[in-house]
């Protein structure tokens, strides 16, 4: 809509994306802080509650009752937030439209069943969820190839593509997709612990996503130069805006859960935000916290498999610091800087080429 008022009202301002990112970051801010609180309250009367895993820590069992699917709402606020500030005849906003719609349907059908039957295990199981995570991780590398994104892999500190991936490149991007979208899921498990690394991410990538987009600071740090991508910018910017609005409920203790419905469009966004600016290798460090998390499952699983004995206390690892007696907050806010440290040096190798 705003752009709409630069071409056809000639309000010049809004031909910039930076304003626009602003507005869009306000919108979705805005309109997040609105309609939580209404959907907290709907929720409780509904009784809209995941239930507790049983094996988590016992700390945990004073959560009982607390509203999930608070994703259903800062999406909504993002999706709408984009609508009205991008320019939608641009193809990568309307794929990264679609990466959130599919991903939050399939998050929203898991939370919904949980919701109904009141148990952990009433979900969709791990097969389904997987198998449709892979399906929209299709969809949307398909639309991308179809439309002739390259193909090349780049690397951190190397201004030269490594090779062309070709057609395996859809494997790879559904890898990136869907790995990411299950990470953020996993570390989904304390009051804001997820929230906040993926607002750092966003920041992050929405930074490259613009460089990238723009011819001359793209030739400066030597990074690809694809045009048409800058857009981008705005949609990471309303997803910023919503989780920050989000955050003021998910805060420790937290009056709402983002679930699945929050958790899996979060990290499937994060990886298409990666894929289309040729940052997947850098993505292990803009998400290193995730990765962290999702490395403490394989190696806890792997190890009972195996060896018949346990690597941590528990996993994810954020319930290992449980169990050894940290208290939440603190596990959070020291994961966070570990998050912020890691974005950190994530922008900095934009520099060292």
């Amino acid at each position: 809509m705003f752009y709409w008022f630069y071409r056809h009202l000639d309000i010049n301002i809004f031909q910039y994306i930076s304003v626009r990112a602003g507005l869009a970051f306000f919108i979705s801010f805005l309109l997040t802080m609105y309609l939580l609180p209404k959907f907290v309250k709907w929720a409780k009367s509904k009784n809209a509650s995941q239930p507790i895993y049983e094996y988590a820590p016992d700390s945990h069992q004073i959560k009982a009752g607390t509203p999930t699917m608070g994703g259903v709402v800062f999406i909504f606020s993002t999706i709408i937030a984009i609508i009205l500030t991008v320019k939608l005849n641009n193809f990568y906003v309307v794929c990264a439209i679609l990466t959130l719609a599919l991903f939050s349907l399939i998050g929203i059908k898991d939370d919904y069943s949980k919701i109904a039957k009141k148990a952990n295990s009433a979900g969709l199981s791990s097969k389904a969820k997987l198998i449709l995570q892979i399906v929209s991780g299709l969809i949307i590398t398909t639309l991308l190839i179809l439309y002739d994104h390259t193909t090349t892999l780049y690397t951190p500190f190397y201004k030269y593509p490594l090779f062309d991936m070709g057609v395996f490149a859809i494997i790879f991007w559904i890898l990136v997709m869907v790995a990411t979208s299950n990470a953020v899921n996993l570390t989904d498990g304390l009051d804001g612990l997820a929230t906040v690394p993926s607002i750092m991410a966003f920041v992050t990538l929405s930074a490259i996503v613009y460089i990238t987009g723009h011819a001359v600071l793209a030739s400066y740090l030597y990074l690809p130069n694809i045009s048409t991508i800058g857009e981008l910018t705005i949609v990471g910017t309303a997803m910023i805006g919503s989780l920050i609005a989000f955050l003021w409920y998910n805060c420790h203790p937290a009056q709402v859960f983002m679930g699945d419905s929050g958790s899996l469009p979060i990290g499937a966004f994060m990886g298409y935000l990666a894929i289309v600016s040729k940052s997947e290798i850098l993505l292990v460090l803009i998400g290193l916290i995730f990765v962290i998390e999702t490395v403490s499952v394989i190696l806890q699983v792997g190890s009972y498999k195996l060896r018949k004995k346990r690597v941590f206390l528990m996993a994810p690892i954020h319930h290992h610091f449980e169990e050894k007696g940290w208290k939440e907050n603190k596990i959070i806010v020291r994961f966070w800087i570990i998050s912020f440290m890691a974005n950190l040096l994530a922008l900095l190798t934009l520099k060292i080429r």
